[in-house]
């Protein structure tokens, strides 16, 4: 092409493309200095959730209430199953769904409680509270410096065993095991996620190809125009860099799901935070205007730089992904041109980007108790025991049916977390806490603390299949615990019943 014959290069696009990246930090500075605009924010994805809709059983009482509240406020998808609908909005607010059911009534349990739903916390528990006469005493008790005289509102064998029965035979129904670990979830988008994306098309080369990518009804849209003109002819979307990098150890590959146009596009990770390093590419195709899944293997993917294979690069770093990359070009690579490619107009939706082939996580979160295999337990000085273990007969026999409670979980092939916390109270929490097997330890724990520990256990491939009793640590002065060590350090449920 001649001169006569070349596009005139947008500068201006071309300025707004290294701003939005921080490229030239200094000409970024100036710009918001004079629009006004403040920093971009850094792309987090410590909050990566896995895909789907968490259920929360109980989900009004003490402990349910702050499992909601943690998973809204790190962007999961919550359905809570309530008794009473009206109740329970008052309590939850309004962004989440509610599902009125009661578990020890089958019937209620249907199929639509479980759909998409990839993992249940589960917080149902028996009522006791202060004899009538006895109430004022019921805040202290809450602190866990005072003992009331208690009664069970409700059947203990209704609820902690009927009920747990029920709900566990519905959700080994219907849920579906997954390993997945979800990035992108362009059906239901954060707002971080609305600023993580920006185009780099060949205007960085000359050329005048423009994308954008824009939240659509239930994904992203990813078009514009490619042009071959200038010696272009490529676009591409772009996310800022992580901070901190992203880490998919454990991981197979990437899975895309995806509805293009026919044409051929690279899937792009990158391994260093600069802006025109080594990148990492796969290319796959789209059928026109169908919904397909991609997934890309790590394995697959093809050290490249500016199109160019590099047989000297070093391997994939798995544990240090900076950015992820869409792009539609003319070129393969090594100079091979794109067999699907067509100039013009282009269009590839996204729904969902997520990380495939991890350890498998708990699907089933339980909240039982601590002391459930006490009462009758030979041995056993009651006087050292907490109220519930000695009054286990009087109150319905509360600890005997949460252990039966616990046997439906553990026998049902649903990968589980069955937590057995010591006295709850209502203090902050933030100290550290102590795990154990084998059902020996008392002492008392936050709510807070332990609706935290549900859901560092949701995302733990160590947390799968164990049972553990938790409490605070006395005069401790860490003020947080090391999640990773405590769940690894636990023993699964059939390795404990081997060793007995």
């Amino acid at each position: 092409m001649t001169d006569k014959n070349r596009s005139q290069w947008d500068i201006g696009r071309f300025l707004d493309t290294l701003t939005y990246f921080e490229v030239i930090p200094f000409i970024s500075c100036l710009k918001r200095l004079f629009t006004g605009r403040a920093n971009p924010k850094q792309v987090n994805r410590g909050g990566e959730r896995r895909v789907g809709v968490i259920l929360v059983a109980g989900a009004t009482g003490g402990v349910g209430k702050r499992v909601v509240r943690r998973l809204l406020e790190r962007n999961y998808k919550v359905r809570a199953l309530v008794r009473d609908a009206k109740r329970g909005r008052e309590m939850l607010g309004e962004n989440l769904e509610l599902f009125e059911a009661d578990i020890s009534i089958p019937e209620t349990l249907t199929p639509e409680l479980m759909f998409n739903v990839s993992a249940v916390i589960c917080c149902t528990g028996t009522r006791v509270q202060p004899v009538e006469g006895d109430t004022p005493t019921r805040e202290k008790y809450y602190q866990g410096i005072k003992f009331y005289m208690p009664e069970v509102v409700d059947s203990p064998e209704v609820v902690e065993y009927q009920g747990i029965k029920n709900l566990v035979q519905t959700v080994a129904k219907h849920i579906k095991p997954t390993s997945d670990r979800l990035l992108f979830d362009f059906k239901n988008p954060s707002d971080d996620l609305k600023e993580s994306w920006g185009a780099v098309d060949d205007v960085v080369m000359g050329g005048v190809s423009e994308s954008s990518i824009r939240l659509i009804d239930n994904a992203a849209l990813f078009t514009g125009n490619v042009s071959t003109q200038n010696s272009g002819g490529f676009v591409s979307v772009r996310t800022r860099n992580f901070e901190p990098p992203l880490n998919l150890a454990g991981y197979d590959g990437m899975e895309l799901r995806v509805k293009g146009d026919g044409q051929r596009y690279k899937f792009i990770l990158r391994t260093e935070a600069r802006w025109d390093g080594v990148s990492y590419c796969c290319s796959f195709d789209t059928e026109k205007d169908s919904w397909i899944n991609i997934r890309i293997p790590f394995e697959s993917l093809t050290p490249i730089f500016r199109a160019k294979t590099l047989p000297d690069a070093p391997p994939f770093d798995v544990q240090n992904i900076y950015s992820v990359q869409l792009m539609l070009s003319k070129f393969e690579y090594d100079g091979a041109l794109n067999p699907k490619f067509e100039p013009g107009n282009f269009a590839l939706q996204v729904e969902s980007i997520n990380a495939y082939g991890g350890a498998p996580k708990p699907q089933l979160i339980m909240i039982s108790s601590a002391g459930v295999t006490r009462p009758g337990r030979p041995g056993i000085n009651l006087e050292e025991e907490p109220p519930a273990v000695r009054m286990n007969d009087q109150l319905g026999g509360i600890l005997t049916c949460k252990l039966k409670g616990e046997e439906c979980v553990r026998d049902s092939g649903i990968s589980y977390t069955i937590v057995r916390p010591c006295a709850l109270t209502e203090e902050p929490g933030g100290k550290a806490l102590s795990f154990a097997q084998g059902d020996n330890i008392r002492g008392q724990v936050s709510r807070e603390e332990i609706a935290e520990l549900c859901l560092q256990a949701l995302e733990e491939p160590t947390a799968c299949n164990v049972t553990f009793e938790v409490k605070e640590v006395e005069n401790s002065s860490a003020i947080a615990s090391d999640w990773k060590s405590l769940f690894a350090a636990l023993k699964p449920d059939q390795e404990m019943e081997q060793a007995r």
